[in-house]
């Protein structure tokens, strides 16, 4: 049959991603507690295509994920765009994982246990025979302004912010690890499931421990460049402002040094 892709296109302009999106994924991750977790991810899959084709091969791209066992590491998602690389004989590849991630957190007095979900994201790519990758968390966690609570008689006000982790790595790292390092950033963490001793637990903690948005920005950033297997990292937390009709942020970007044990 006539393979109308690899014939010349009308303008002859590189592509530098082409691809498909929205695909969904079976996928199984590693758990810290149980070994392993069944989840499903949305799946963002691309190539270059030089200048001189029409077109890339979609259903390639299918084949590949399809032939994928659907166990996630780092030699699995490697070999995945490997493969995707290959079939589509480009120079360059991109693979987005984006996936929830469940755990059962106990409340902190009662003890009742509820599952929390974290939004995560694995994100890796071929730039010629360089590879990178990058491991995405969103967690939520609880602020108290210190600014608030100094000037008020009565209270002060509080909010939920969202503390995003970015990083790189050398082995491996528990997603479990990024969602406790960014809980312990914040004021306090929250819970799907709390009783009436639980509500005045967090609260007491939170206001307690009151923390800015670059609080915890800078103590979320401390973690990480103090992470033996942490190699890059970027802190992104934004507030949620109770008080004001618009959200605050802070963001820090680093690299560790090789004598940090990254």
């Amino acid at each position: 049959m006539r393979d109308i892709q690899s014939g010349p296109p009308d303008v002859a302009i590189a592509v530098d991603r082409v691809g498909i999106k929205n695909f969904k994924l079976p996928l199984v991750v590693r758990d810290r507690a149980k070994g392993r977790q069944h989840t499903v991810a949305e799946v963002e899959l691309s190539v270059d295509l030089p200048a001189r084709f029409k077109g890339t091969h979609m259903s390639r791209f299918v084949e590949a994920l399809s032939g994928f066992a659907g166990e996630l590491d780092l030699v699995s998602f490697r070999t995945l765009l490997t493969d995707v690389r290959s079939r589509l004989e480009a120079e360059n590849a991109h693979l987005t994982l984006r996936f929830p991630y469940f755990l059962a957190k106990a409340s902190p007095a009662s003890g009742a246990s509820s599952l929390m979900d974290y939004a995560c994201q694995l994100s890796g790519e071929f730039a010629g025979d360089k590879f990178r990758q990058t491991l995405t968390v969103s967690v939520p966690v609880m602020t108290v302004c210190p600014c608030s609570l100094a000037i008020s008689d009565q209270g002060a006000h509080s909010q939920r912010a969202l503390v995003t982790l970015r990083c790189r790595f050398s082995g491996f790292v528990w997603l479990e690890e990024l969602i406790e390092l960014a809980e312990a950033a914040g004021s306090s963490p929250v819970y799907a499931l709390l009783k009436r001793e639980d509500e005045k637990h967090v609260t007491e903690q939170a206001f307690a421990n009151p923390t800015f948005v670059e609080d915890v920005a800078r103590r979320a950033a401390r973690a990480l460049a103090a992470h033996p297997k942490v190699t890059w990292y970027q802190v992104d937390v934004e507030s949620f402002e109770s008080i004001h009709n618009h959200s605050a942020f802070a963001g820090i970007e680093g690299v560790n040094a090789p004598g940090n044990g990254a």
